[in-house]
């Protein structure tokens, strides 16, 4: 989950507005696609994802318009410029947001099967010292407290980031960007398709874009599982209310933070879920998914299936 609070540069000379948005979801190969298009000639891509503008439910904006426009301030007019917030998807501001910003802007929505999805973001909040809870049930088990009972988790974070299922609501979220954009600029990526064809679904998504569709990037794993050697490190260096996370903080770029996190991080699978946990989470979510393949015309019953 990347900071709002990188420096930006403040000058921008004829600034050039993104053309598209890679809005979420969370966990569903947005970082991938990001990399991909990024490599594209014909698109400029930030070099900070997740910048965050909008969503003002979910995010304080540290940074004014201006500032936000810097970002895009080296793209080429003939270049498509683009953005990737997982955080839009999740919003019920952003896509209102964006709509006022820019009311020509193109969609791009990553969905993934909810139970694949839930467990994976529940991994990166335990890896990022966002989630305090590392048993995953557990985690899942604290919603309804969490909702009830006044909970700050460390670092400090918006309630919302812990109520997992709300994060995978997945008809209402896309519900709302065809509604304000049309579906014709809505362009909807399932994740399990794009790894088991990702030069049929980027050369799709090059044509919704309008680039040049016969571009090959290099392919490849761009955002693995991510493990720490040591909780208790991680949480030190992570922790913002602990004051050597926030002098460390003030370290231009964080470079030391990040460094001493890299240096505790390690790639690899996550823990496995719960068979029956499993079972139980996939009848939970039938009938979203149902409302979802609905919504999107499209059969998204293996993602129903408990075998």
């Amino acid at each position: 989950m990347e900071s709002s609070g990188r420096q930006v540069n403040p000058v921008v000379s004829k600034a050039k507005k993104p053309d598209f948005f890679i809005v979420g979801g969370r966990k569903c190969g947005t970082t991938s696609l990001y990399s991909h298009l990024k490599d594209h000639p014909e698109i400029f891509m930030p070099r900070w994802k997740e910048p965050h503008f909008f969503g003002s439910d979910l995010h304080a904006r540290n940074f004014s318009h201006q500032d936000y426009l810097s970002l895009f301030s080296k793209a080429p007019a003939h270049k498509k410029a683009g953005e990737a917030s997982t955080g839009y998807l999740f919003s019920k501001k952003a896509a209102a947001e964006i709509k006022e910003f820019n009311s020509t802007a193109r969609i791009i929505i990553m969905l993934r099967n909810p139970v694949e999805a839930i467990h994976s973001l529940h991994s990166e909040y335990v890896f990022e010292a966002v989630e305090g809870i590392e048993d995953f049930e557990a985690a899942l088990n604290a919603e309804t407290r969490r909702q009830r009972e006044p909970y700050v988790p460390p670092p400090a974070v918006p309630m919302e980031f812990l109520y997992y299922r709300q994060w995978v609501a997945y008809a209402d979220q896309v519900r709302r960007y065809y509604d304000l954009f049309g579906r014709e600029n809505v362009h909807i990526i399932i994740l399990d398709e794009f790894h088991s064809k990702i030069g049929l679904i980027l050369r799709d998504t090059f044509e919704f874009l309008g680039v040049d569709q016969s571009f090959q990037p290099k392919l490849g794993v761009r955002n693995p599982n991510k493990l720490v050697h040591s909780r208790k490190l991680q949480r030190f260096l992570l922790d913002t209310r602990r004051p050597f996370a926030l002098w460390a903080r003030q370290i231009p770029g964080n470079i030391l933070i990040r460094s001493l996190v890299r240096l505790n991080t390690r790639n690899g699978p996550r823990p496995a879920m719960n068979p029956e946990l499993r079972r139980r989470l996939t009848q939970e979510f039938a009938p979203e998914i149902e409302r979802l393949g609905g919504l999107l015309g499209r059969d998204l019953s293996h993602w129903c299936k408990t075998d």
